[in-house]
C-alpha cells in the first residue's frame, strides 16, 4: 500500500546535480533504480543547506518511481539525514557504549559548554548544531566526533574544547586521532610487523 503526501512546495535539483543524479540512477539495473535513493538524498541535502524537506523526498520518490513513504523511511532511519534545519557547522557526537567507556561524557560536556546548547539544538546565530549519534563505527579510536564527513578521534574534554574553538576561529584541527597515534595503530606505534612500518610509526606514532 503506497501513501501519498504532497506538499504545496517543490524541489528541483540544480542542472549540475540533476546530471549527477541521472548518472547515479544509471548505475543500477533496470527495475533497481530505487537503490539510488541514498546518494540522491545526500546530494539533495547538500544542495538544500544541510537538511531534507518533504518536497525533496517527493522529488526523489518521483524520480525513482517509488512511494513517498519509502523515501521517508530511509531519510528518517539514517542519522546522516537531517529532517529539520541545521547550523552551518554540524557536530555529531557518538555516545554508544565504546565511546562512553572511553569518556564520551566528557566530550559531550565540553560540546554543551562551549556551544551553549544541548543535543538536537542549534545556536541562536545559526552557526552550530549539536547532534547525538549511535555508533560511528570507529570504536578503536573512541571517543569520536563526526564533522564535515571527517572523524575526530581519541578525544577528551580538553581536545574537544580546542576542536570547537578551532572551528570558531576558522582553524579546524587535522582530522583523525587527536593524540599521538597513527590512525588505528596501538598507542606508541605498532608492536608487530615493525619491519614493514614507516619510520614515523616505529618511533612512536603520528597524528
Amino acid at each position: 500500500m503506497s501513501v501519498s503526501v504532497k506538499s504545496s512546495e517543490t524541489f528541483e535539483f540544480t542542472p549540475e546535480n540533476l546530471e549527477w543524479a541521472k548518472g547515479q540512477i544509471a548505475k543500477y539495473p533496470e527495475g533497481r533504480q530505487q537503490s539510488a535513493v541514498m546518494p540522491l538524498l545526500t546530494r539533495a541535502q547538500q544542495q538544500n543547506g544541510g537538511w531534507v524537506t518533504v518536497p525533496i523526498m517527493e522529488c526523489i520518490a518521483d524520480m525513482l518511481d517509488m512511494p513517498y513513504i519509502r523515501v521517508h523511511e530511509v531519510a528518517s532511519f539514517y542519522s546522516m539525514y537531517n529532517l529539520k534545519p541545521v547550523g552551518k557547522h554540524v557536530i555529531e557526537v557518538c555516545t554508544t557504549t565504546p565511546c562512553w567507556l572511553r569518556g564520551s561524557d566528557d566530550v559531550v560536556k565540553a560540546c554543551k559548554e562551549e556551544l551553549g546548547i544541548g543535543f538536537g539544538e542549534t545556536t541562536e546565530d545559526g552557526e552550530f548544531t549539536l547532534l547525538e549519534v549511535e555508533c560511528a563505527g570507529a570504536c578503536v579510536n573512541a571517543p569520536v566526533i563526526a564533522y564535515k564527513e571527517e572523524y575526530y578521534e581519541d578525544l577528551d574534554e580538553n581536545s574537544t574544547r580546542a576542536f570547537i574553538r578551532g572551528i570558531k576561529e576558522g582553524k579546524v584541527p587535522a582530522a583523525g586521532p587527536q593524540v599521538n597515534r597513527f590512525k588505528a595503530c596501538p598507542m606508541g606505534g605498532p608492536t608487530t610487523l615493525t619491519d614493514y612500518a614507516p619510520a614515523d610509526l616505529t618511533s612512536g606514532g603520528d597524528k
